[in-house]
């Protein structure tokens, strides 16, 4: 059983910069695909940015040249770092992984976060003006 823990969250002001983590553990690490998401209570999940089966990322164009995921497979973490941060930035954060990235790129894991199969607990985010 994989088990993911988010850290890195907290309260920022607008323009502001946050690094999230993501410690996994239980599982072959280097061998999952992983991706971040977040969520707006009352609002759907939305991904953020994620892997592909090719080691590329994808972020979501609403983070595009802001945030950047990466991977430290040594460490079993993945992160997001997160620049010039805006208000509408505000969301829990979750990190999420399933056995395998079956598709290039990533763009198909933001749109299908029913595609992972473990998810952390959340980390918060609030960013204000």
């Amino acid at each position: 059983q994989v088990r993911l823990v988010e850290s890195g969250g907290g309260s920022v002001q607008s323009g502001g910069s946050l690094r999230l983590s993501c410690a996994a553990s239980g599982g072959p690490y280097m061998r999952y695909c992983m991706g971040w998401f977040r969520q707006v209570s009352g609002k759907e999940r939305e991904g953020v940015a994620a892997f592909g089966s090719d080691g590329s990322t994808a972020h979501a164009d609403s983070v595009k040249g802001r945030f950047t995921i990466s991977r430290d497979n040594a460490r079993n973490t993945q992160y997001l770092q997160m620049n010039s941060l805006k208000p509408e930035d505000t969301a829990m954060y979750y990190c999420a992984a399933r056995p395998g990235c079956l598709y290039n790129g990533g763009g198909y894991y933001l749109r299908h976060p029913e595609e992972f199969t473990y998810w952390g607990q959340g980390t918060q985010v609030t960013v204000s003006s």
